[in-house]
């Protein structure tokens, strides 16, 4: 096969440090195994070989993770393994064969194997692959059929980048997989052990003077310590999202015979588990008219006509659909738009400072007046002073919950609240 590098080309000024740049410039866009198969593919072609492959060293075995070829049927395949001990792998290690072979015919060493004849390997090179603490992970080898007297040193040197670009690309790999087995290890614990409970913070209408409804929050006692969202959040990125989820919904469901008939239970959702359709498993049997669901500014929604025709049914027999953080960013308005939700809740961001700050009360304003024009219901959250709470009554915002009103707490603390003597 022809080689692409020539010594008289514009290439051939470059060090092999700004070729692998050059090559690899698109990595932090790719997966390990896109990032790892322009790397074999650019040093085969360079060299001109038939098979350039990544191995692993794992259990007295050489596992082909990642190959590069021309051959219709390579002699090789990614997954499969041979022994560690018959691989010219093992011996560019230990020193018995050079990492750079020209003619394997001519090296008694490589002779010894049978691949050297079987296959047959003309020239092969191969370099270990360390990662950031020193440990070998494997080899970035490449080899042809026929001999190739024009390799050189400088061939090495671009091999060993290339190695080196690839070890650290698997070190990556390989910290994001081990975080990712934390944290869901993590996440089971929590559902396995029932580290997660429900406290509710309780809605409050002022025209009725009395609770309306009570939104249900997840805290966590398992370490580390960390918001809720950042376990959602992290619970989502391992796959146990819906699970997560669902065990939150499903404890609070559990609560709501407990909460007084004029009052209705609102659940925090992610649109992903409403189109799977996961929430109407957990809300079957369940009286509908009693409970909301609140879809977030900061969860996006993909399809909404996906979404409005897996929550009509629910609608239909009396769920209510909130659109929470109204206000945070430009996605509470398209999900206001494209989901005519029944409640719409006004985020901390505009309630706080509401009092002094006459922008945030235009935009609040502007929310009611929507609103009355929609025949949705407006909440104000976050309420944490007087003053911001007399700014909001006067702007016609009935519904309200914050630290001013009540913290969120267990839900046999809150009894006294609904105890019409207190």
């Amino acid at each position: 096969m022809e080689r692409l590098y020539n010594p008289q080309s514009s290439i051939d000024s470059d060090t092999p440090e700004q070729l692998a740049a050059i090559i690899l410039g698109s990595a932090k866009a790719k997966s390990l195994d896109g990032i790892l198969h322009d790397a074999l593919r650019a040093i085969r072609l360079h060299l001109g070989m038939d098979v350039a492959f990544v191995s692993e060293f794992a259990d007295g075995r050489r596992i082909f993770r990642h190959i590069d070829t021309h051959l219709d049927t390579p002699p090789i395949q990614v997954g499969c393994s041979d022994p560690l001990d018959e691989s010219y792998c093992q011996r560019v290690i230990d020193g018995r064969l050079p990492e750079l072979i020209r003619n394997a015919a001519l090296v008694p060493a490589a002779l010894e194997l049978p691949a050297t004849i079987a296959l047959p390997v003309g020239a092969h090179m191969s370099v270990p692959i360390r990662l950031r603490d020193g440990r070998l992970f494997g080899t970035f080898c490449c080899f042809s059929f026929t001999a190739d007297p024009t390799l050189q040193d400088r061939d090495l040197v671009m091999m060993r980048v290339f190695a080196d670009f690839a070890g650290q690309q698997i070190d990556r790999h390989l910290a994001v997989e081990r975080h990712r087995n934390e944290v869901r290890e993590r996440i089971l614990s929590v559902l396995q052990s029932g580290m997660h409970r429900i406290v509710y913070q309780p809605i409050h209408s002022f025209s009725r003077q009395r609770i309306v409804g009570l939104e249900a929050l997840s805290r966590f006692a398992a370490p580390p310590p960390q918001p809720p969202e950042v376990w959602f959040k992290e619970a989502g990125e391992v796959g146990l999202g819906e699970h997560l989820e669902i065990a939150a919904v499903t404890a609070a469901l559990n609560d709501l015979g407990r909460i007084p008939s004029n009052a209705y239970l609102a659940l925090n959702i992610s649109p992903l588990h409403v189109v799977s359709g996961a929430l109407a498993g957990a809300l079957a049997g369940h009286p509908l008219q009693r409970i909301a669901i609140e879809i977030t500014e900061y969860v996006a929604i993909s399809n909404y006509e996906d979404f409005a025709a897996a929550v009509a049914p629910l609608r239909a027999k009396g769920m209510k659909l909130a659109v929470d953080d109204a206000g945070a960013g430009y996605a509470s308005f398209r999900h206001i738009l494209k989901l005519k939700p029944d409640t719409i809740k006004l985020d901390i961001s505009i309630t706080r400072d509401i009092d002094t700050d006459r922008t945030r009360r235009a935009l609040a304003a502007a929310l009611v007046r929507f609103a009355q024009e929609t025949g949705s219901q407006i909440v104000a959250e976050g309420v944490e002073t007087r003053s911001e709470l007399a700014v909001l009554r006067e702007l016609g915002i009935d519904t309200a919950q914050g630290y001013l009103l009540s913290h969120p707490q267990p839900l046999e603390r809150l009894s006294r609240l609904f105890d019409p003597t207190h």
